[in-house]
Formats: structure tokens, C-alpha cells, sequence
């Protein structure tokens, strides 16, 4: 039983295991919250465009 708790506690498999897990779920923030904010420009830049058609004057489209 002493062995197998030696054992089990210099095991370091796991450790890295989770490190991955973190860096994911990082990554996995960054997409999306960059995915919100590129988004949120995209449909800017449409209502603009469509203002921009819809009154059919340059100066709308300034």
C-alpha cells in the first residue's frame, strides 16, 4: 500500500491532462468572444451599407 502511494503521487500524467484542458478552454473563450465582437462589426458595417442604399445619396454613405 505504501508503494502504491509513492507511486500515485510522483504520477504527473494527469497534471498535463488538465494543463490542456485550460489552454482550451481558453483558446475556446477567445474564439467566441472574438466570434461576438466580429460579428457585432459585421452587422454594423450591413446596416450601414443598408442606409446607405436605402437613401441613395453619398452622403449617407460618408
Amino acid at each position: 500500500m505504501k508503494t502504491f502511494l509513492k507511486t500515485f503521487l510522483a504520477d504527473e500524467s494527469g497534471a498535463s491532462a488538465a494543463e490542456y484542458a485550460l489552454i482550451l478552454a481558453v483558446l475556446g473563450v477567445a474564439i467566441v468572444a472574438g466570434a461576438i465582437t466580429l460579428g457585432g462589426a459585421i452587422g454594423e458595417a450591413l446596416s450601414d451599407a443598408g442606409e446607405c442604399v436605402r437613401e441613395g445619396t453619398s452622403t449617407a454613405c460618408a
